[in-house]
């Protein structure tokens, strides 16, 4: 027997690191809205989208894309319960103005 604080470790180690699953897979989302460009050089756009399926089926929600977004895209949302933030200034960057 060893001592208790090895003891404590040996209970605390059930599974391998990182083998936890996720509770929902990927969801569909359709752009509706096109908000602004955000980040340091304007390489964000901020779309509001609804989402098409999952647990939160017909939320519509505010986040930032990287890449060329259009109206009735369609993305793939790892994760739909967190929001961005609302831009707050009026300037907008890029070639969006």
């Amino acid at each position: 027997m060893g001592s208790k604080k090895q003891q404590v470790r040996q209970g605390k180690s059930s599974g391998k690191k990182g083998t936890e699953k996720l509770a929902y897979s990927a969801s569909p989302a359709v752009v509706e809205e096109i908000c602004g460009k955000t980040g340091f050089r304007g390489e964000l756009t901020q779309v509001n989208v609804r989402i098409l399926q999952g647990p939160n089926k017909g939320k519509v929600i505010r986040r930032n894309a990287k890449g060329p977004i259009r109206l009735k895209d369609i993305l793939i949302l790892r994760e739909t319960e967190i929001e961005a933030r609302r831009i707050r200034t009026k300037v907008m960057k890029g070639a969006f103005t």
